[in-house]
């Protein structure tokens, strides 16, 4: 291999470090920022209705000063309807028609077997209160509150069986709620105001989801957690819970652009959805997708916050009724049913809530193609070794005029030589010189990187199918690999286990990450050794600096890389064999 492949080699080689390394550097060093515009699709520029004067929803309010009670007593103490179907399990309160206790029966918690499933919804009062809302307001008259105790015709909610819930006020107003939900996350309501009265009233509509304390999760560049919504005609992702605090934009963010603001940040439109997403979970208002809305998030300094929308005003004469219909997703992020809601729903760029980034085009294709392996398979670690088989697979032809290339490098670098010991006062006659002998014997000096640059963003969309899709979550693979989007856990710097500590992450490497750089080792064993010794040294050192860098990683990502590395030893082993010329050393 040329120097100038090998230069150009490192150069791939540090660039693959610092792109999938920096997310692990920001999170641990840098406080966590919205995000740049290189990675946002802007929000369509507020438009002037009537909606715009201003949210009809009760403002958050700030938590209570005394400490979070039990969740069991805090449930008891209201009167409840039951939510019963195969994904979610929970209750509505009937005290100010919350939906406000739901855990997800298809995920849990830790891998044990016997682990609780993810509680999503948890009512005012307890630790991390988090519930959605639906309502009416209106001037002069007397609408529901979080005080109000409304009735239900059925004793649960199931996805067989709406159900509906009434309140009146004391001017003769009928406020009914009809809730229904599917076999997953969804949840429908018609929100109905009728008038039996003589004179007319104005109302408006509103939902809400609010939320008490900031997860522990980071917001990162490559993975929003916090306030998400569609504003027009993309998602929006730079707006932090910090903002919603008061908190004005990074510099970074106004440096790059950004439409968040320190406290409240609404906007108009028309169609889509908002609320708050963490890494795999998300509770998300969807308004009637054809209603003009003012839509928009807010805060408390004490870390209580408020996704909400309001519709126009409407007047509902004597004798008629007005209905606003909504729907509200509270579960798991998982990808297939996200896509399935965005094109049956009709819901704008609901995919946009799991954050796929610059990558789309090639992350959503990685994540169904290995879930199409999975499946066939039944193991997502010998999925991502097909994976890799593929993607080697389709590369090949391309390696096969790699190493055309590089034997034509290596055979002409004598003349290289000569040239550069004649020119050697005269760079710019070299490189002219250099240039041409390229053109005269058919050779390209970055033919030879061209298979690694290929492989970084497919590396990188791996990486983020798999630190974003709930599908990775918690897969195991073989032995004590029990979570392929985690890091490996097994490390021989505490024997394993058996001495009780616990190693620092920087110097906690797995025993995957110590076949990855074994791996790496062989392959670069495998070429032919550079003169310079600086390259010497540099390509020495560089399976066990990348096997640290890579250890926090996720196994699936280490998996991939591994497979890649023995793969690429067998095919140089079979390329040698057809260009024997490349084991001749270069005098």
């Amino acid at each position: 291999m040329s120097d100038d492949n090998r230069n150009l080699l490192i150069f791939a080689i540090i660039a693959a470090v610092i792109l999938l390394g920096w997310p692990i550097v920001a999170g641990q060093f840098l406080p966590p920022a919205p995000r740049p515009t290189a990675k946002v699709e802007q929000a369509a520029p507020p438009v002037a209705t009537k909606a715009a004067e201003g949210p009809a929803s009760p403002a958050p309010t700030s938590a209570a000063k005394a400490a979070p009670r039990d969740r069991a007593a805090v449930l008891r103490e209201t009167p409840r309807l039951a939510i019963i179907t195969p994904s979610v399990r929970g209750s509505i309160n009937l005290k100010g028609a919350r939906i406000d206790d739901l855990v997800l029966l298809r995920h849990r918690d830790a891998i044990a077997k016997d682990a609780p499933p993810v509680r999503l919804l948890s009512p005012s009062g307890t630790a991390k209160s988090y519930f959605a809302s639906f309502g009416w307001a209106g001037d002069g008259i007397v609408t529901p509150t979080k005080d109000s105790v409304w009735t239900a015709d059925r004793p649960q909610l199931t996805p067989q069986s709406p159900v509906t819930l009434r309140w009146v006020n004391p001017q003769g107003l009928r406020f009914e709620l009809r809730v229904a939900i599917d076999a997953n996350y969804m949840f429908s309501v018609a929100q109905s105001v009728a008038n039996p009265g003589s004179t007319p009233v104005t109302l408006k509509s509103y939902a809400l989801v609010s939320r008490s304390g900031v997860p522990g999760e980071i917001d990162t560049w490559t993975n929003h957690v916090g306030p998400v919504g569609v504003f027009g005609p993309g998602a929006n992702y730079d707006i932090t819970y910090q903002n919603l605090q008061g908190q004005d934009p990074t510099i970074w963010a106004k440096m790059s652009g950004t439409s968040a603001k320190a406290g409240e940040n609404y906007f108009d439109h028309r169609g889509g959805w908002l609320g708050f997403g963490d890494i795999y979970w998300l509770a998300a208002l969807i308004p009637d997708q054809k209603t003009q809305v003012h839509a928009g998030f807010r805060g408390t300094p004490d870390n209580v916050f408020q996704a909400d929308y309001t519709t126009p005003a409407i007047t509902v004469t004597p004798g008629k009724a007005a209905t606003q219909t909504a729907r509200f997703f509270a579960g798991a992020k998982e990808v297939g049913l996200i896509d399935s809601y965005q094109d049956a729903g009709a819901i704008a760029n609901f995919d946009k809530a799991i954050d796929w980034g610059w990558f789309r085009v090639i992350e959503k294709p990685i994540f169904y193609y290995l879930s199409f392996l999975s499946r066939l398979i039944g193991n997502f670690g010998v999925a991502i070794i097909a994976l890799t088989i593929t993607v080697r697979g389709l590369l090949y032809p391309i390696a096969q005029r790699q190493f055309a290339s590089m034997a034509k490098m290596k055979a002409i670098q004598p003349k290289m030589k000569a040239l550069q010991e004649r020119y050697k006062d005269d760079k710019e006659r070299q490189q002219q010189e250099i240039m041409a002998l390229y053109k005269a014997e058919g050779a390209n000096p970055l033919a030879g990187c061209l298979p690694i640059l290929l492989q970084i963003p497919i590396m990188y969309a791996l990486y983020k199918v798999l630190i974003l899709t709930i599908e990775m979550r918690h897969q195991p693979f073989v032995l004590w690999i029990r979570d392929l989007s985690a890091p490996d856990p097994l490390t021989p710097i505490n024997l394993f286990g058996l001495l009780a500590f616990t190693p620092p992450a920087f110097i906690a490497i797995g025993i995957i990450p110590i076949l990855l750089g074994i791996s790496m080792y062989f392959q670069f064993k495998l070429n032919p050794a550079p003169m310079d010794e600086a390259q010497k040294q540099v390509f020495a050192i560089m399976p066990w600096m990348l096997m640290f860098v890579m250890a926090p990683f996720a196994v699936g990502l280490q998996l991939y890389w591994i497979t890649s590395n023995v793969l690429t030893i067998l095919q140089q082993r079979v390329l040698y064999a057809r260009h024997p010329e490349m084991l001749v050393p270069v005098k």
